[in-house]
C-alpha cells in the first residue's frame, strides 16, 4: 500500500471532513497535514487494504478530538469548550440549514408535483407527517410511504448530478458534481 496512491484519493474527503468539524481552515490545514503525518508513521500497521477509509477517517476523527483536547488545556481547566469553539455551532447551523435548503429546492422543484409538494411541506418547511395526513385526510403510514418514495426519487436525482463520499455510519462527508449530468443546479 503506497502513502502517496492513498493520500491522492482521500485527501479531498478527509479535507471535507475537516470543515464540518473546524471551523478555521488554518486549522484545517494544519490538521490534514497532521493526519499525513500519522497516515505515514502508521500506514505499515494497517492489514487489509479495503479497510484504508475506514481506518483514515477513524485516524481524522482522532486527531479532530485531539485538536478540541489541546484547545481546552491551553485555555484552562475551568473553562469548557463553547458553542462559539465549534464550527457547528447554533448560528452557523441555522446558516447552513437555510443555505442547504436553498441548494436542494431546485431538486425537489423537479420531483413530480405530488412528490415535489410533499417534500418540500416535510423537509423544506418543517411540517409534521402526521398533521399532514390528517390534514389530507389519509392515513399515517400511507403518507410515511409517499415520503419515502419522494425521498427516493430524489435521491436518485442527487445521483445523477454528483458523487457522494459518505463516512462509515453514512453521513455525507463530500461531494462532487459530474460535469454535464446536472440539470437541477
Amino acid at each position: 500500500m503506497n502513502l502517496e496512491t492513498v493520500w491522492q484519493e482521500y485527501r479531498t474527503a478527509i479535507k471535507s471532513f475537516l470543515h464540518s468539524k473546524v471551523a478555521e481552515p488554518d486549522d484545517v490545514d494544519d490538521l490534514l497535514q497532521e493526519i499525513l503525518i500519522r497516515t505515514h508513521n502508521n500506514i505499515h500497521t494497517l492489514k487489509n487494504a479495503t479497510s484504508v477509509k475506514a481506518w483514515l477517517f477513524t485516524l481524522a476523527n482522532n486527531v479532530i478530538i485531539d485538536f478540541y483536547r489541546a484547545r481546552a488545556k491551553t485555555r484552562g481547566r475551568e473553562q469548557a469548550l463553547g458553542a462559539d469553539d465549534l464550527w457547528y455551532g447554533e448560528q452557523n447551523e441555522s446558516d447552513f440549514r437555510q443555505g442547504l435548503s436553498a441548494c436542494v429546492k431546485p431538486f425537489v422543484q423537479a420531483l413530480p408535483q405530488h412528490s415535489s409538494e410533499l417534500l418540500t411541506a416535510i423537509d423544506l418547511q418543517g411540517r409534521s407527517q402526521m398533521e399532514l395526513a390528517a390534514e389530507q385526510g389519509i392515513s399515517y403510514s400511507t403518507l410515511k410511504s409517499r415520503v419515502q418514495k419522494g425521498r427516493q426519487e430524489l435521491r436518485r436525482l442527487f445521483e445523477q448530478c454528483c458523487s457522494f463520499e459518505l463516512d462509515v455510519q453514512g453521513n455525507l462527508i463530500g461531494c462532487d458534481t459530474k460535469t454535464g449530468r446536472c440539470g437541477s443546479c
